[in-house]
């Protein structure tokens, strides 16, 4: 979505002028055994989406019934306000993992990047509990990843960083020393183009993967045993514009490419250093950034042409395009994630205020089966990011 010129899709940006539709809010209530410690809840059946509203963000939690249709179940405050990267053509946080989900401690957390803090909530079923609101030690957070009992942000303001927390007893704690900087030149609201566009762990759990979106590099820290971040890696993208990534089954990465659409698969060495398998594999689409991986499916949202491609890999990494459209969406898809299971995947159609659910078929086809409507599409002022199905 981001290629290094971006006359295209600015164009078609530009173009896009959307109302705020209003929302239907729910109550929020408690989560049940909240005062019992060591009691988990987790979630189930559940679709999570984040408003990133500038005066008050919120998560949006709907029901999802076994055919993958969607009821709203409540709206849910964050404590925090969501933010709008500068010139951002149809996202306003123009990344990847704003909002993310830990099966192991059972907790949601979303970022506020109007406030520089993250939100930590309970979820028992399609339901949340606001735990924490805590800060981030950096402006403009985008991007959050959990292993275990770490948790790491991503801050986009300014120089940027990466910034460890400890979760313990599933609450976070700030980490000593853990603020690795990315050396970055953005004011504190940063452009939407040399913003970092996502952090997560490599498949490993030792290390922790940054895209930069205008450096055109994979940047690699090595996570210490006390969440301390070091061994700093760096490596150049094969293609323009790396903003997105995840891990295929193999313990392979897949980038995604914006600019031309496409995406790369790279192996991941106890250095921290990244070797590309298989390089830049159009998606024949436009403007790719967003992926989700569901089973020996890597799905890409090319938010240009609003549609989603299918990749497939195999136990060498190597990546081949299988469904060009494996389905249409409204205007702009943007994030997306899959449900456990593999059953379903869920994305966010910035352009339209809309989210649309798809069955998985055996072929990587999707069979639309689901559209929750009445969220706030992109309008160059606002616009929701962040979503998580489970």
């Amino acid at each position: 979505m981001h290629p290094r010129p971006i006359p295209a899709l600015l164009a078609g940006a530009t173009a896009l002028a959307f109302t705020l539709s209003p929302l239907a809010v729910g109550a929020a209530s408690a989560e049940p055994g909240e005062h019992h410690q060591n009691q988990r809840q987790h979630a189930e059946h559940a679709v999570f989406v984040q408003t990133n509203g500038l005066t008050g963000n919120t998560v949006i939690a709907y029901h999802r019934s076994d055919s993958g249709a969607l009821t709203l179940s409540g709206t849910y405050p964050t404590g925090g306000k969501g933010g709008l990267e500068t010139s951002a053509p149809v996202d306003a946080l123009a990344s990847q993992g704003s909002l993310t989900y830990d099966v192991g401690s059972g907790l949601l957390f979303a970022v506020n990047a109007g406030s520089d803090t993250l939100s930590v909530f309970g979820v028992s079923g399609d339901r949340l509990h606001l735990r924490q609101v805590v800060p981030t030690r950096g402006s403009f957070p985008v991007s959050v990843a959990v292993h275990g009992e770490h948790v790491v942000v991503l801050n986009a303001g300014g120089g940027g960083s990466v910034v460890g927390f400890r979760l313990h007893d599933r609450r976070l704690s700030p980490v000593a020393g853990a603020v690795a900087s990315l050396g970055l030149a953005n004011a504190t609201t940063p452009l939407f183009i040399t913003a970092p566009g996502q952090v997560d762990f490599a498949p490993d759990g030792r290390h922790v993967v940054v895209t930069t979106k205008k450096n055109g590099t994979l940047v690699v820290f090595r996570v210490r045993h006390d969440g301390r971040l070091s061994a700093r890696t760096t490596t150049a993208s094969v293609g323009a514009v790396p903003f997105s990534f995840v891990a295929d089954r193999f313990g392979h990465i897949v980038v995604s490419e914006a600019g031309p659409a496409a995406a790369t698969t790279y192996d991941v060495h106890a250095d921290g250093s990244l070797t590309p398998i298989t390089a830049s594999v159009a998606s024949g689409g436009k403007a790719l950034c967003w992926l989700a991986a569901v089973g020996r499916f890597v799905y890409a949202s090319n938010t240009g042409s609003s549609t989603l491609s299918a990749y497939a890999t195999d136990a060498q990494g190597h990546l081949t395009l299988v469904q060009p459209v494996a389905a249409s969406t409204d205007a702009a898809p943007i994030d997306q994630d899959a449900t456990a299971d593999g059953r379903f995947l869920y994305v966010q159609d910035a352009g339209a205020g809309e989210v649309q659910g798809f069955r998985v078929e055996k072929d990587g086809t999707l069979t639309l089966v689901a559209t929750a409507t009445g969220l706030p599409a992109f309008d160059g002022s606002t616009g929701m990011e962040g979503i998580v199905a489970v």
